[in-house]
């Protein structure tokens, strides 16, 4: 997950430079493949020579020494991501892996994806968390919207949603109804699957929490989870298949497409 996110990185470095690749390695005195290797993150460079890169370019500071952190440790498998008292404004790791995948399988307990909130079901939301300053929530709704372009793209994205997340109730009781509203508008995309997982089947798979599986042409699959303050990436593939037999339990626990329509038509109702 490093080395793709320093290639992805490098290849913005590259674009804001105005360089073509051709051009800049042989400004670098590079072979032309070595280059190419690096942008689809295979290392085969030094650090210095990394560097070298990132100064003709011009990266700016912050881009510079991220793009170096992750070179580092470019080889290291699974990744937690500590972000201090509480999540970034934008998951950039999260969000350049979504861009890549081919499909996306999401689970929640207790809340709408993301992927599928409303602009004031995320405000209302991101409201509630005391570590977020008032002065960031608008942002963050924003991020959260913008985040939500991937669904035009045509991805494949399957959402598996615990009832009880459709209940949730709030002081404006026209945030919910407008909620609801909007997974029925959603779940007829064709990119796009739906199915509730009811309460009234009791204990069901993934109660120890939500999480994403994230799948590619090529690359091997990951899952992600978020606590408070951390985001977690795992790719060891025991790990990850944990997380997919999750899936194929929630796959025969859940209401098929039509029946989660009609359950939370009734619950608007």
């Amino acid at each position: 997950m490093r080395g793709r996110e320093l290639g992805d990185g490098l290849r913005k470095v590259l674009t804001r430079s105005g360089f073509s690749g051709r051009k800049l390695a042989t400004l670098l005195g590079w072979d032309h493949v070595k280059l190419v290797d690096l942008l689809n993150g295979k290392l085969g460079v030094t650090e210095v020579e990394l560097a070298a890169l990132l100064g003709a370019c011009h990266a700016p500071p912050d881009e510079h020494a991220h793009l170096l952190a992750l070179y580092r440790e470019a080889n290291v498998r699974g990744w937690w991501q500590q972000h201090g008292s509480r999540l970034p404004i934008v998951l950039r790791t999260l969000i350049e892996h979504e861009n890549v995948a081919t499909e996306i399988i999401c689970w929640q307990i207790n809340l709408i994806p993301g992927l599928l909130q409303t602009p004031a079901y995320a405000h209302a939301v991101i409201t509630a968390d005391p570590n977020v300053p008032a002065d960031e929530v608008d942002q963050r709704v924003q991020a959260r919207l913008t985040r939500q372009e991937i669904i035009e793209r045509g991805v494949k994205l399957v959402f598996y949603v615990h009832e009880q997340a459709l209940r949730l109730q709030f002081d404006a009781p026209e945030i919910m109804p407008e909620q609801l509203h909007h997974l029925l508008q959603m779940s007829v995309r064709t990119n796009v699957s739906l199915r509730i997982v009811p309460s009234s089947i009791g204990p069901c798979a993934g109660l120890t929490g939500p999480f994403v599986l994230l799948k590619f042409d090529g690359i091997e699959p990951i899952a992600h989870a978020e606590t408070q303050t951390s985001t977690l990436f795992i790719e060891d593939k025991t790990q990850v298949q944990a997380y997919s037999n999750v899936v194929k339990a929630l796959e025969t626990q859940a209401l098929g497409e039509a029946e989660s329509r009609r359950l939370i038509t009734e619950i608007v109702a």
